[in-house]
């Protein structure tokens, strides 16, 4: 009578203490708990008042057995969440939850055979089970595999949960690492189920270890035409303005390849959330668009064409109109008529030059002079203390003219402090001039004396006019013999 009494009395109090953690304490409690209620129940008024019953150590057992699962319910809450991740901020993984829960299952399994069966294990047993574990052993070798890989993965720490890899060049964040297996999923929500042996026999890519902060790159093809720096900067500015992309680190452009149709440069950029890993991209290639668009750069068809380019394009027109109105603002070619300016400008070659290269060094030999069409450059002279910049030089200026007329050795450096084009007259292109118009030589030779009459200062002496005359005579009669003998007249 009072087994009947007792036993439904403790099964509703263990009930209501059970509706008490699950709902105030978030102690995740199942079936298992029931079944643990109930055995519990019955156990404690057989063992303190039917010490004879025959099911005694049956039910203990199970109440031993049962109550495993009540312990690990209680450590997952207290322990693993309480304790290390809302103090700690630890995250322990599935994997040691479960191996601590199941050596907790198998230490009750021993003290339920040691105190309550009083047993211990026969040497027959331990020969046949030595056996079966080989069998079994065989049979499971995938699975003891992926669980003795498993807890190299725990201890090693490769990757965490939350932590983005690349797997078979799929970007996939780690969901859940279990005994069998690392569960992934993609930026598409597509689950990887990976088997551990697997996953540890490959090369393991973590973008978010040891920071989130990690580096990802981008190929892009553009047109041979256009100016490699001139480009840098377009892309610089497009990915600049994408939407996860950091300000820190800096962006950083590199020309990749030449490839068949078009030069590949490679955008490297920096994010932390590699969960907008796409978003990102699609900014940056969609902001790229854009930005060629405005700067008129080309993103070619890949594709092999037969180009046959014209001499006298709209672009080579326009920078021939800069040359000529430069070379005719310069002294020494005053003398020139339209026709041979004209024979000047169309013979120049037109070259490039990026933001920082040198195009003339002091003291090099020289035989031709340049016009700088666009851009800006550095002038700049060797001292004790180094190279110091003495002026600045902008489209439509023009330098080198002495090398091309006498063949001196350029007196300064000219360094380009932007992307630069340059027409270059050399000596061949003059001389054929000079051969076809011999009057010119004579013209060139007085225009240079009276340049250095008025570098040297005697136009502003107050010398006499005869003197004058004489010193120009001189010189020019100078420059004369020295301008045949450059070109060979």
């Amino acid at each position: 009578m009072v087994l009947l009494l007792s036993t439904p009395l403790i099964f509703c109090v263990l009930v209501l203490l059970g509706r008490w953690l699950k709902r105030r304490k978030r102690v995740k409690l199942g079936l298992l708990y029931y079944c643990f209620a109930v055995s519990l129940a019955f156990e404690v008024p057989v063992f303190f008042l039917y010490p004879e019953f025959p099911f005694r150590d049956s039910l203990a057992a199970a109440t031993a057995l049962f109550g495993t699962f009540f312990i690990g319910a209680l450590l997952n809450r207290y322990l693993w969440e309480a304790h290390f991740e809302e103090r700690r901020h630890v995250v322990i993984p599935q994997l040691v939850r479960d191996v601590v829960g199941l050596l907790i299952f198998l230490i009750a399994i021993g003290l339920v055979v040691h105190f309550i069966f009083h047993q211990a294990m026969p040497s027959s047993l331990w020969t046949g089970s030595g056996i079966v574990a080989i069998i079994l052993g065989l049979a499971l070798q995938d699975l003891l595999g992926n669980i003795i890989a498993g807890l190299t993965i725990h201890f090693n720490k490769p990757y965490r949960v939350g932590d983005w890899l690349i797997v078979d060049t799929r970007h996939a964040q780690v969901m859940e690492i279990n005994w069998r297996s690392t569960r992934l999923c993609t930026n598409d929500m597509v689950y990887l189920d990976i088997p551990n042996r697997q996953i540890a026999q490959q090369t393991i890519v973590n973008l978010h270890y040891p920071t989130n902060l990690h580096a990802m790159r981008l190929t892009v093809g553009i047109d041979y035409n256009a100016p490699p720096n001139r480009v840098k900067d377009a892309l610089m500015h497009a990915t600049m303005q994408a939407k996860g992309v950091l300000p820190k680190p800096l962006p950083k452009i590199y020309v990749k390849s030449f490839g068949d149709s078009s030069i590949e440069y490679e955008i490297k950029f920096w994010m932390e959330d590699h969960a907008a890993f796409f978003e990102t991209t699609d900014a940056i290639r969609t902001n790229i668009w854009y930005e060629l668009q405005r700067a008129k750069i080309k993103i070619p068809f890949p594709i092999r064409t037969l180009q046959v380019e014209r001499r006298k394009s709209s672009e080579e027109t326009e920078s021939h109109i800069v040359a000529r109105n430069a070379l005719r603002q310069q002294p020494v070619f005053q003398c020139l008529d339209e026709e041979h300016l004209d024979v000047l400008v169309t013979r120049a070659a037109m070259e490039r030059f990026g933001r920082g290269e040198t195009i003339i060094s002091q003291g090099a030999a020289g035989d031709s002079m340049f016009v700088l069409v666009r851009g800006e450059a550095n002038v700049m002279v060797n001292r004790e203390d180094g190279p110091a910049r003495v002026a600045g030089l902008r489209g439509g200026d023009c330098f080198g003219e002495m090398s091309l007329l006498t063949g001196e050795r350029r007196s300064a450096t000219i360094a380009a402090q932007t992307d630069c084009e340059v027409m270059e007259v050399d000596k061949t292109i003059l001389g054929d001039l000079l051969k076809d118009s011999p009057d010119l030589l004579q013209k060139l030779s007085e225009l240079l004396a009276k340049r250095k009459l008025e570098t040297e200062g005697v136009l502003a002496e107050g010398l006499t006019k005869p003197h004058i005359a004489e010193k120009h005579q001189e010189y020019a009669t100078r420059f004369l013999h020295r301008l045949r003998s450059f070109f060979e007249l």
